[in-house]
């Protein structure tokens, strides 16, 4: 089926298939996510999500972007951060239009950042993750026939 054939190729990824060019350039993607992520800490619209965030916790946290002293629960660190991204509205895109590092950068972050000590994982772990991420999302939109209409609306 297209969903089992999807599952096998996502779940067959491994950092072997890392070539050096994709390296390279997930290292600019995920430099340039973070700058638009910092500067997106600064907007109206982060300082919102900052306060209502504030009322959940955990054991187990993450950094918010530009608030070294401040850490959510993975998914919320993950929803702070995103929004920062997306609220500059400069982070990379696709066409058809969608932004992928900004959806997935920060939740591979904040994961990281909330594995246990014995398990923290490398950076080529951190690279495959946020590759095998942009595949997903990429993958998914080839699927979506609303995806394909995006240009005709627009």
């Amino acid at each position: 089926t297209i969903t089992g054939n999807f599952a096998n190729v996502i779940s067959g990824l491994n950092a072997n298939h890392l070539t050096d060019q994709v390296i390279q350039r997930s290292k600019r993607m995920i430099l340039d996510t973070l700058g638009v992520g910092l500067l997106g800490t600064s907007t109206e619209v982060c300082h919102k999500v900052i306060q209502y965030s504030k009322i959940y916790s955990s054991d187990v946290s993450s950094t918010i972007w530009g608030h070294l002293d401040f850490r959510l629960p993975p998914l919320y660190a993950a929803f702070v951060n995103g929004v920062a991204v997306h609220s500059m509205d400069f982070d990379d895109t696709w066409h058809p239009a969608t932004h992928p590092s900004g959806a997935v950068l920060p939740a591979v972050i904040a994961l990281s950042e909330a594995a246990p000590q014995k398990k923290k994982i490398s950076g080529l772990d951190l690279l495959l993750a946020f590759n095998v991420g942009i595949e997903v999302q990429g993958r998914l939109l080839r699927f979506s026939s609303e995806a394909r209409n995006i240009p005709k609306r627009y």
